[in-house]
C-alpha cells in the first residue's frame, strides 16, 4: 500500500470516528431527555395551563407565546433579510464599504444572544416604549435572526449561475425584471431554508426574551402584541435552575425540554421538505 492510499485511509478513518463521536453524544442526549420526559406527555399536558405553583398542569400558555414571538420574529427578520441580501449580492458595488458591510453582518451573526436582549430592552422597551411585550421580545429576536437570514439568502443568490442574468439582461429585460424571473425562483428555496432554520434557533432563545417580554407566570394567554407571554425555552429554564421545588418539577421540565426540541426538529423538517419539493418543481 502507497503513502498516498494509507493517508486516505486514515482521513477517512478520521472523519468517521468524528461523525460516531458527534452522532453517539446526540444520541445519548436525546435519551436523556425522552427517557425522562416521554412519560409526562399528555393531552392535558399540551392543552392545559401550570397549576399549583407550576408544580402540575401544562405548558399550553409557554406554547402559544413562542409561537407568537416566532411569528413577530419572522415578520422583521424575513423581508428585511432577504430584502438587504438582495440589494447587497444583485444591486450593490463590489468596494471596501461593501465589503465592510459584508464582514460585519457576518461578525453579528456570532454575537451573544444575551447581548442582543440588552440591545432590545434600550431600543423597543426604552426608547420606543413599546414595554415588556410579545413585540419587543419577538422585533429583538428578529433583530438577532437578521444576520444569519441575509447571510443564507446572498449565499442562494450567489448559487445561481450567472448565465441566468446575462441571458435575460441580452434579451432586453430590465434587472429588476432578470432577478425577479430568472434569479428569485431559482434562489428561493435556500433563502427560505436558511430563514427557517434562524427562526428555528431564535424560537429556542431565552436570554433575548428574557428582558423584553418572557414572563415567569401568567395565569392567561396574551390578549394583545402589548402583554407579556409565557415561552418554552424561559419556562424550561425556570423549571430547571429556579423554581422553589426543583426535583419535584424536574420531569415537567424534561417533558417541556421535549416539546421544544419537536418544535425546533419540526421547524428544521419543513425547511428540509420544502426545499426538497421546491427544487423537484424545478426539475420538472
Amino acid at each position: 500500500m502507497n503513502n498516498k492510499k494509507l493517508s486516505q485511509m486514515l482521513g477517512f478513518a478520521l472523519l468517521r470516528t468524528c461523525m460516531a463521536v458527534v452522532v453517539f453524544i446526540l444520541m445519548v442526549i436525546l435519551y436523556d431527555i425522552i427517557s425522562k420526559g416521554i412519560g409526562v406527555i399528555s393531552w392535558q399536558f399540551l392543552t392545559q395551563p401550570p397549576k399549583n405553583g407550576m408544580t402540575e398542569g401544562g405548558i399550553f400558555p409557554a406554547i402559544v407565546g413562542t409561537f407568537l414571538v416566532t411569528v413577530f420574529t419572522a415578520v422583521l427578520a424575513v423581508p428585511l433579510g432577504m430584502g438587504c441580501a438582495i440589494y447587497l449580492n444583485e444591486y450593490a458595488r463590489d468596494n471596501k464599504l461593501t465589503r465592510l458591510i459584508r464582514m460585519s453582518i457576518r461578525n453579528l451573526s456570532g454575537v451573544p444572544s444575551i447581548v442582543y436582549g440588552l440591545f432590545g430592552v434600550v431600543l423597543f422597551v426604552q426608547l420606543l416604549r413599546l414595554g415588556t411585550c410579545i413585540l419587543s421580545a419577538g422585533f429583538t429576536l428578529g433583530l438577532m435572526t437578521l444576520p444569519w437570514t441575509i447571510t443564507a439568502s446572498e449565499e442562494a443568490l450567489k448559487n445561481v449561475p450567472r448565465s441566468y442574468r446575462d441571458g435575460a439582461l441580452a434579451l432586453g429585460a430590465t434587472k429588476w425584471q432578470t432577478i425577479r424571473t430568472n434569479v428569485l425562483p431559482y434562489a428561493v428555496p435556500g433563502m427560505l431554508t436558511g430563514t427557517i432554520l434562524g427562526l428555528s434557533r431564535a424560537a429556542g432563545e431565552t436570554a433575548p426574551i428574557l428582558f423584553t417580554g418572557a414572563a415567569f407566570f401568567l395565569p392567561f394567554l396574551p390578549r394583545s402584541v402589548f402583554d407579556q407571554f409565557m415561552a418554552l425555552p424561559y419556562h424550561l429554564y425556570i423549571m430547571s435552575t429556579q423554581h422553589h421545588a426543583i426535583e419535584q418539577v424536574r420531569p415537567i421540565a424534561y417533558a417541556t425540554a421535549l416539546v421544544l426540541i419537536a418544535l425546533v426538529f419540526t421547524m428544521n423538517l419543513f425547511a428540509i421538505v420544502f426545499r426538497y419539493h421546491l427544487r423537484k418543481l424545478k426539475r420538472d
